[in-house]
């Protein structure tokens, strides 16, 4: 069998999935804050975390909700990731105690670092993690292979696909 290329070992994850961990993910998290359980806000990693910080934000009642945005691919090339949007400065404070940073992956974990070393004291929340990455996030729901791309449905339109070993 030849060697599968990146993107041609998929784990495809619908809206429906999407939302599902998501809602998971804020049922890990629920009382877990350090304020009597409560969190201060909710920060969303753009572009992929959006979607799973709103969800979160919804599904514990938090309304303080900002984004920081991270720069770290390019199409499927991965670079050194840079912050092009930072959050409100309230969100900035005493280190990030008390607020929750989402994201939908962590991947090789140079995103999540880049944003942990701005808010060490922040709690660190993720649908997927790779083993590279797993060691810098706090919570999360699947693990994923490390050589598997994940196709988030922002990126998929409907369409054929051919089976994995052939069509006969």
């Amino acid at each position: 069998m030849p060697e599968l290329l990146p993107h041609e070992k998929g784990f495809h994850v619908s809206w429906d999935q999407l939302h599902r961990d998501a809602r998971a993910l804020a049922w890990r998290l629920d009382g877990k804050g350090p304020d009597q359980g409560s969190w201060r806000g909710v920060l969303g990693i753009t572009r992929g975390g959006l979607v799973p910080a709103a969800v979160v934000a919804r599904e514990l009642d938090i309304r303080m909700v900002d984004t920081i945005s991270v720069k770290s691919y390019n199409h499927q090339e991965q670079r050194d990731p840079e912050v092009i949007k930072p959050p409100q400065a309230s969100f900035m404070e005493n280190g990030g105690e008390g607020v929750l940073i989402v994201d939908d992956l962590v991947d090789t974990g140079k995103t999540l670092q880049l944003v942990r070393d701005l808010f060490p004291k922040a709690h660190f929340a993720t649908c997927y993690a790779k083993p590279q990455g797993e060691p810098l996030v706090d919570t999360f729901i699947t693990e994923v292979s490390q050589d598997t791309w994940i196709f988030f449905p922002w990126d998929m339109a409907l369409q054929y696909v051919q089976p994995y070993r052939g069509t006969d």
